[in-house]
């Protein structure tokens, strides 16, 4: 596999953020980064428009790469960074192009105060049907962002990574998720924070009364489980500090209060060959749609 991190540019605010997110995790990763501007088809009646026809999409399908490239390379001069243009649907050519990369990262809108995502179907159709990586970068994401605060409050990049966070289901763990995020934390020399939100099966919610004694039970049955398969990662990574959470209840709820402390989110999606096409977990688009912090969705069987 050629080691490298993609980037999908299409000229909006979300796409600039995602770039800068993705020469910071190229360096990260010692790998190139790979600029790609898909130059979706003009509707004809549009493309019939002076100001918006073929030849006026061309102008800025140069311009928008090119721009991009030549920022990046004088903030990253060290970063190896190629760029590419492609006609066709971006839905299509994108996946082929992470196909042989480490990652794939997208642009997404912030929802203002509420720190979330407004993953449109492209962004949506890109995670479910692409088998690679895709970390999903909100509007105005700064490299501060992913950082503690300095002494007096302020945002900094000289201060350590905040933690990555991985949302996991015990019940179907995956070495290939939980590899990621502990090389992503390694990477950043941080620590990982892993949450595995649970509910009782329904015959204990509907054949017994509740009661503290049997909450408990479950609870540390829950926090066993998750230490166990924790367990041959931590010796794996025996430098990143690991801090295990089971709590009751919705894990997209614990995982977006999380995310506000995370640098980076990393859920999982399972590979399903469906007639019906390909589908995102409840938990992970709860989290692409509302995490405070850039999201990777790792594909796994």
């Amino acid at each position: 596999m050629t080691r490298s991190v993609i980037v999908g540019l299409d000229g909006s605010r979300e796409s600039s953020a995602a770039a800068e997110w993705a020469a910071r995790e190229a360096r990260l990763l010692g790998a190139p980064l790979k600029l790609v501007h898909v130059m979706e088809p003009v509707p004809v009646p549009w493309a019939e428009a002076p100001l918006l026809g073929v030849e006026t999409q061309q102008h800025w399908s140069e311009r928008i790469p090119r721009e991009a490239a030549e920022g990046l390379r004088a903030r990253h001069p060290d970063l190896e960074i190629t760029m590419e243009q492609r006609a066709g649907r971006a839905t299509e050519l994108l996946p082929q192009e992470a196909g042989e990369a480490d990652l794939l990262v997208l642009g997404s809108r912030g929802l203002g105060g509420f720190g979330g995502y407004v993953v449109g179907s492209i962004g949506l159709s890109l995670v479910a049907h692409t088998e690679r990586p895709v970390v999903l970068v909100r509007a105005g994401e700064q490299a501060a962002d992913e950082h503690e605060t300095d002494p007096a409050g302020g945002p900094s990049t000289e201060t350590p990574f905040r933690p990555v966070l991985l949302g996991l289901d015990i019940e179907s763990p995956d070495a290939t998720l939980i590899e990621f995020a502990f090389a992503a934390a390694s990477r950043r020399h941080t620590s990982l924070r892993v949450v595995h939100g649970w509910n009782p099966p329904p015959y204990y919610a509907y054949g017994l009364a509740a009661s503290l004694e049997l909450h408990g039970a479950l609870a540390r049955q829950e926090t066993h489980a998750l230490s166990d398969v924790l367990r041959p990662w931590r010796e794996k990574f025996p430098d990143v500090d690991v801090t295990e959470e089971a709590p009751y209840g919705s894990a997209s709820d614990h995982l977006v209060d999380a995310s506000r402390e995370a640098s980076l989110v990393v859920v999982g999606r399972r590979i399903r060959r469906s007639p019906f096409g390909a589908h995102i977990g409840h938990v992970t688009h709860a989290v692409l749609h509302h995490a405070a912090a850039p999201v990777a969705v790792v594909p796994h069987h």
